[in-house]
Formats: structure tokens, sequence, C-alpha cells
């Protein structure tokens, strides 16, 4: 769930467009060198001219912010050591061509500034001094918005360069955003005015600026990129020679998640001469948001040497006894000098820690252990059990208040129904766009409080629709009573919203789809409740008893000890939490047992009451902000009720600590998302796919062929906008974006996990950010347009998934073939064979594929056109479509 963020105890934060940020002095003079551009060059960068260490010209002078330790040797020069412009002998009178500088530095930030005689080109003087200590000390800042879902990652943390907190990024489109340290805390957490969001739009590399008044007061600037800090250059050969992949059977045996009490054999290679190699393993620990992670040190063990073959091998074994996320690198030892060689430096979409597994790096290491990239390893427990339905599921995925109107007498009155203190709005038409306050579309002023009509009764009626587009588990989002559109803020766990219809409606709805051969899968939020609830009361629309009636706190409610409550606070509005700051959804103290045992504990819990009345599972909103142990006395309590019901949770980034075996089977897999839309919208599929492997590698295989793999939801734009399309777009663009959406369809059919189609998807709905994405389903007895063109080939691809088993049970290993546009599987299922091949160029790719020895004798047909190939000395002669595919299967 994602919503707009408001926070009354964040410090505003003031915005200053870059042309009001740069300087208006008008005795600014040229850069002496022209274009060519100066760099530290010594014995901290291997004499190297590197990014992080070149200078920015600035009116009058050259400078530079940079981070150094210990003595150093060094130099000013260009790129070319260019004879005018190569500056050495002494700080004070610098020379072309003079000697080495030297300089011993305390471990810190330093600024440098070199001024030159604009008349004779010549360099005059370099002055080196210390940074101040960072004003907020050692707390790290983040930008925290849209482009990450409001995480604390690590790819957007700020670094304090001598007067400013500053941040190098790469982003497009508008974004709406905040900066705060990992916690939100009060002190370190920076707003727009009166608490609100920022919304800017960027355009490419910037670097964004934050300073801070001697009052601590902030203010941003965005400027143009400026080189960030770069580790250290490694070039010596026998480091560089050092080599571990994790995802090889050679260097780590067994592959990927594994139960408790595996033992591990890890190897790494090198050329001779390395003194010796440490394994060091860790434990991690991840809360919230990602925003606790540390890891403990569980053993360090001496690896031992063997030669094989010119080179040598150091092997070591580890048991891991308990469930948990490890984390492990490896201490490499050479001529006295210590290496680390941990995980590779990419970037998982959402996730905080950087690495996508398989082979890694070798550094310098860190000054902060906090810097390591470690290795993890998911250890789940012996029983883990998923159940075996899910991994044959194909998801539709509906917001029932925008899909069907089947019971126009139970839609949301103006005038009688309320959201909050304000009065509904009901839409004239049911294909209007959804009302944007401020937008100018007419409406009000007050979001999610604009209505449809869509219902239960709307969704029966369209079940025969939906098993027809090949979909066999039906997931909605919250359909409990609630005065918002979206109902995440529940008002009654235990009563289906009146605009929705009944509880007798919900069960006739299971029991319609059970007839049909559909599963149903409701949604809820157990970290917070509506503010306009019974439970709470806010604004006084239901009887005294709530925790906070009217505005005051009320303890006496038997409802009190569910929130955690501060009387000692003057103002109303800090005596309670709201989830992220958002006072409309007061967030639950999920240690209260009371709480606990009317979520799921008692004999008619919310979550046993729904399994009773026809539910398959349950899919939980915002579960990072629920803690662990409640996690996993709520699984024990589901599956001791229903022990096939599917339990998933709403993550966005790795979340390999969900599927230890004590809390979910299954998770929104955001990760999948990101990376097929991105590859399907042209993406380098090399580079991209690297997210897929680490969850091959990181998740148990029962919860990776189990996962809800969307393309589409209701926080995120639909994949069409994702592609391009507009409302306004010309013919072209439109055909062009609905055949990236196709190629991203048949992604999903092909690969393991549960394909989700978000309502309306199959015939071409577009939209954007919220609430553009929750758009209604364009039926045509409502005047809508649907693409049957479109919708017909959903249904091709969703029956080819249904027909060939191998498409969802077969095993999977790396690519076969992998270059830029074109990803080729081969997957096995018993004496079946598929093997798959997309291509995101946008002209046909031709292949010769050489095949694994078990597969070339094989007579292959596509399961597509029905053409049959036949491979020619071992190897395949493939012709991929372009902005396409093809499956061909073997019995």
């Amino acid at each position: 769930m994602v919503c707009r963020l408001f926070a009354a105890t964040l410090l505003g934060l003031a915005l200053l467009p870059q042309a009001m940020a740069q300087s208006q002095a008008t005795n600014c003079k040229p850069s002496p060198l022209g274009a060519r551009e100066l760099y530290l060059r010594g014995t901290m960068n291997g004499w190297a001219a590197l990014d992080a260490y070149r200078f920015q010209y600035r009116c009058d002078r050259y400078e530079l912010l940079v981070e150094l330790k210990g003595e150093q040797r060094f130099k000013v020069a260009d790129e070319d050591w260019s004879a005018d412009a190569d500056f050495g002998g002494s700080l004070q009178g610098l020379q072309a061509k003079g000697g080495e500088l030297s300089q011993r530095f305390a471990p810190g930030h330093y600024r440098l500034q070199l001024r030159m005689d604009d008349k004779h080109k010549t360099a005059q003087a370099l002055s080196i001094s210390a940074c101040p200590t960072a004003p907020l000390g050692d707390t790290t800042l983040y930008l925290r918005g849209t482009m990450n879902n409001w995480a604390a990652l690590d790819d957007y943390a700020f670094q304090y360069r001598c007067d400013a907190y500053e941040l190098d990024l790469q982003l497009s489109s508008a974004h709406e955003f905040k900066i705060a340290d990992a916690a939100w805390s009060p002190g370190t957490s920076f707003a727009a005015a009166k608490g609100g969001n920022h919304s800017l739009r960027f355009d490419g590399a910037h670097t964004l600026r934050m300073e801070l008044d001697e009052r601590k007061r902030p203010r941003l600037t965005l400027l143009p990129r400026r080189a960030s800090a770069a580790a250290s250059t490694i070039s010596d050969p026998l480091a560089l020679s050092v080599h571990y992949n994790s995802r090889s059977g050679a260097h780590k045996a067994p592959f990927g998640a594994q139960p408790a009490g595996t033992r591990f054999d890890f190897m790494l290679d090198a050329l001779p001469g390395v003194e010796s190699v440490e394994l060091v393993i860790e434990r991690r620990r991840l809360e919230g948001n990602q925003e606790l992670l540390e890891y403990t040190e569980l053993a360090r063990l001496a690896m031992q040497r063997s030669t094989v073959g010119g080179r040598e091998q150091w092997r070591a074994q580890h048991r891991f006894s308990e469930p948990a996320i490890y984390g492990y690198y490896f201490v490499v030892s050479i001529q006295g000098r210590r290496y680390l060689y941990q995980n590779n430096k990419d970037s998982i979409y959402w996730t905080r820690e950087k690495g996508s597994m398989g082979t890694g790096l070798i550094e310098e290491p860190p000054a902060d252990a906090k810097r390591i990239r470690r290795y993890r390893q998911t250890i789940h427990a012996a029983d883990f059990q998923v159940p075996s339905w899910a991994r044959d599921i194909v998801y539709y995925y509906v917001f029932p208040e925008r899909f069907r109107n089947g019971e126009k007498g139970n839609d949301p009155r103006p005038g009688r129904d309320r959201y909050q203190r304000h009065s509904v709005e009901l839409h004239e038409r049911w294909n209007e766009k959804p009302f944007k306050p401020g937008s100018g579309d007419g409406s009000d002023s007050v979001f999610n409080n604009d209505f449809f009509g869509g219902d239960l009764q709307g969704i029966i009626d369209k079940l025969d629709y939906i098993r027809e587009l090949g979909a066999n588990t039906l997931y909605m989002t919250p359909v409990f009573r609630a005065p918002s559109n979206h109902k995440y803020d529940t008002a009654d766990f235990k009563q289906i919203d009146p605009a929705f219809g009944s509880n007798a409606d919900f069960k006739r709805l299971t029991q319609e789809a059970a007839k049909r051969g559909i599963r149903v899968i409701p949604d809820s939020s157990l970290n917070h409740v509506g503010s306009d609830s019974p439970y709470f009361n806010r604004f006084g629309n239901y009887p005294a008893g709530g925790a906070f009636d009217g505005g005051r706190l009320n303890p006496a409610s038997p409802y009190a000890n569910w929130f955690k409550l501060d009387p000692s606070q003057p103002n109303p509005e800090d005596q309670y939490q709201g989830w992220v700051g958002v006072k409309d959804l007061p967030e639950l103290d999920k240690q209260s047992k009371a709480f606990r045992a009317f979520a799921y504990g008692e004999p008619d819990s919310v979550m046993k009451h729904w399994l009773d009345q026809g539910a398959a599972g349950w899919r939980m909103d915002v579960a990072p902000w629920v803690p662990d142990d409640f996690w996993r006395e709520w699984r024990a309590a589901i599956k001791a009720h229903k022990p096939d019901a599917l339990t998933i949770a709403e993550t966005w980034f790795d979340a390999s600590k969900y599927f230890l075996g004590d809390s979910f089977d299954s998770t929104m897999n955001y990760i999948f998302r990101n990376t097929v839309l991105d590859y399907a919208a042209g993406g380098a599929a090399d580079k991209l796919y690297a997210n897929l492997e680490l969850l091959r590698e990181a998740y148990p295989p029962q919860a990776l062929y189990a996962l809800m793999n969307l393309l589409s939801s209701h926080d995120q734009p639909r994949a069409l906008h994702h592609f391009g399309h507009q409302d306004d777009a010309n013919a072209k663009t439109l055909a062009e974006a609905k055949q990236r959406l196709r190629l991203a369809l048949l992604f999903q059919m092909i690969y393991p996990g549960a394909p989700t189609i978000y309502y309306g998807d199959e015939v071409g709905l577009g939209g954007g950010d919220d609430p553009d994405n929750r758009r209604t389903y364009p039926w045509a007895d409502e005047g809508g347009q649907p693409d049957t063109a479109l919708l017909a080939d959903f249904k091709r691809l969703t029956q080819m998934r249904q027909s060939h088993p191998v498409l969802r049970h077969g095993s999977l290993q790396a690519p076969l073939y992998l270059d830029a546009h074109v990803i080729v599987l081969a997957r096995q299922s018993g004496q079946s064979w598929a093997l798959t091949a997309t291509n995101n160029a946008t002209t046909t790719r031709r292949l010769r594929l050489a095949l694994p020895e078990a597969l070339q004798q094989a007579e292959w047909r596509d399961a597509l056109d029905g053409r049959v190939l036949r491979p020619v000395d071992g190897h395949l002669e493939l012709e991929v479509p372009a902005l396409f595919g093809r499956v061909l299967l073997w019995n």
C-alpha cells in the first residue's frame, strides 16, 4: 500500500531551483584550462584520473571535496599529464612539472582549492583544509519518496561533503519525497512546508545538496551532477585473479536456499601466491522497511589450500544449524595486505543491500564494516511447505470499487455517506477518470472520497469472464467496511463494506468462484486501521467507545490498548502514531495481546472468520511494518486452522527473510515487476536479469514458484504507462506499447511463479500514478472500448501456460543464452522440456543456439504456431521475433 505521506513532525525544507542556486556574481572567470579538467592523482587512487577525484571549476578556482586518510603522495594534473597541467613542488608554490607533494591525513573529508594565474595559466597555490564534523553526527540521511517506495536505501544515502549533505542520483520524471534518517526521527527528518512532500521533476543526472545553518535549518538545492566517491583501484594481478561464483557448483554446494542443518562446501580459487583466506560467516538482522540492517559475526574459518591445474583452491565447510538469513564474505591476504572478496555492486530493485550474488569483486576493506557487501545465504525450516496449488496459480487482481457495478442500489450517496468530515463524491459516468484534487477536474479538495459503484455483485457477474481469461485465483484489495475508496482504512474487519454488498455476498462470491475452479484471496492490513472507525472514532461518526473519540483520548475504550497512545503530548494530533506519519491511519500496537487475539487468536478472529467464509488465504498489507514475532504467531494460527491457506506478504524488496518457514508462503514480486517492465521497455537484458538470478538463488524453490509475479498494481503506474502509453498518444506509440506489454506477458507466462493480471491490463487500460492507475474497467456496455485483440492474446498465452505443466513446474537454471536483447531459458519437468526465448529488440534476432548434450537430438515444437525445429550439429537455428518470443516444447 502506498499513500500520500504527511508528518507534522518533519522539519521544513526550502527547495531552491537550480537557477536560483547558481551564483549571480559578475566577476566569475572562464576556466584557464578551457574544457580540460584537473584531477588529484596519487597513491590514494593509483595515480589515475578518476571522476571521484576530479576538481570542479567554480567561478575563480578549482575545488575538490574528497575523503582521505594516511600518508599520501600526489600531484594535480589533467588526464594526459600535459606539460602545462601537471602541478607539484609545494603547496604554497605549485610549479608545472614540479615534484610530488606529500602529506599525512587524519581520516576524514577535506576541501582542496587550487587557484591559477589567469594571465599566465599557471597554478599558484593548493590549499587543503579539513572539513568540519557533520552537523548530524553519524546519522545517515536518505532521499525517501516515490522513487524508492519511501524506503531508506543505500543507493539514496546522502554523503556529508565538507559543508553540505549531497546525493548523486540519476532520475527521470516527477517524484515526491522527503529527506530523513532510517527511523524517520523527528530531529533528522526534513519535509516541505507544513510537513508535506516535495514534488520535483528530475531529468537525468543531478546532485541534490542540503545545507544546514547553525540552527540546523535546511536548504535544498538541485545542481548538475558532481562526481561521487569511488572505491580505490586494485591493480595487483594476484588479487585480481581471485574468483568466486556463488551460483557455481564448483564454488558453493549445494545451490541456493537450503533447510536448516545443511552443510555447505565453499571454494575460492586464485593464482598461486595468496597467503591465506578466511571465510567469515555472519547472521543478519533486518527489521522494518529495511531501516534496521546489521550483521553479527558467528564464525571465521581458515580455508585450506590445494593446487589444481595451475591455480590454488581454498576450501572450507560450514553447517548452518538454524533458519535465518546469513551473510558471508572472504578475507584474502596477499603479501601482508588484506582484501575482501565480497558481493558485487549490482543494485537490486527496492532493496537496500547491493549485490546480485554470483561472481563478486575483490576490494580494499571499507572503513566501516557496515559497507561490506555480504553474500547472503537463506536457511529455512526443514518443514517449510507452501500449498501445492500455489505453483499453478494465474491471478486476476481486482480493485473492487473500479471493476464492475453489479448493484446500483448500494452505491455511495453524496449527502448521505461520509468520508471523515466530508461528503463522498459519486461519478456520473462509469468511464470518467478518477478524481485528483487540485487538477482542475471539478472535484473537491479531498483525496480518496470519489466512487464509481464497483461491488461484489459486479465481480460475481464477471466470474465467467475471469475464468475464460485463464485466471484461477481472484485477489481483491480490501472489501471490509471503510470510508475511503481504497478500503485500507478499515472501519470494521468483520463486515463487508455496505457499498460492496454484505457478508452473505462475500460467501456467495467464494461459492460461485469455487464452482468455476477459482479461489479467492482477500486483503487486509493488521498494521493500522482507519481513524474514521469504531476502533478509533477520531471524527465522532460512530457511537462513543473509540480510543480517540471525537479527537480526544478515551482510556476507557475497549480498544485503547490496541494503540500506542501518549497522553503527555499537549497536541491531540501528537497523542497517537499514524502509519509513516499518516494520521488517517492510526498505527496498531502489534504487541497488544488483545489485538492479536482479535486478529488471529480467537476462534472467530478476523483471519479465521473469513477463511471459514470461503477465503483461500490472505494477502497482508505493509508486512515489513509488522514485527516478525507477530507474523510467526499469525502463520501458526492460520495454518492450524486451514493448512492449505496461502499466505502472501506485501513486500517490495528482497523478501528472503519472510521465506524461512515461519511467516509467509509468497510475496508480491515487485523485483520481478520492475525487471520485466524495464526489459520489455528496451533495457539491457544482460544487466537486468541479475535481479531475477538473485531471487533464484535467495528464495526457497517452494516460495519462488508461488511468487505473485505482477506487472501492474494499484500502487504503481500500469504497465502500458511504463511503455509510453498516454491518453493523447498517437496510434503508432500505442501499438508499440501494447506489443511491449505482450512481451512482458509472455515472460510472465514462461517463468516460475504466479502470473498476475491487474484488471483491465488485458484490454489495454492505461493509467499513471495513483489515482490514475485505479481507473474503471472499460466495459463495452458502459461505453468503454476494450481492446478485444489484446484480450485474445492474453487468453492465448494463459492457455499456453495452463496446457503445459513444464511452464509452471519446470526447473530453472541460469539462462542458456543471454545478451542485451535476448533471454533463452531451458526448463525441465520430468521428461518434458521447454526452451523459451524472448527478444526486446525492435528487429528479429537470429541465434545459433548451442544446446546441452541431452537436448541435441530433440524435436522441438513451437507452442504458439506449431512449427517444428530440429537441431543440427548440436545447435538450434532460432529466429526470435521483435518485441516478443518463442516457446519450444519437447516431450
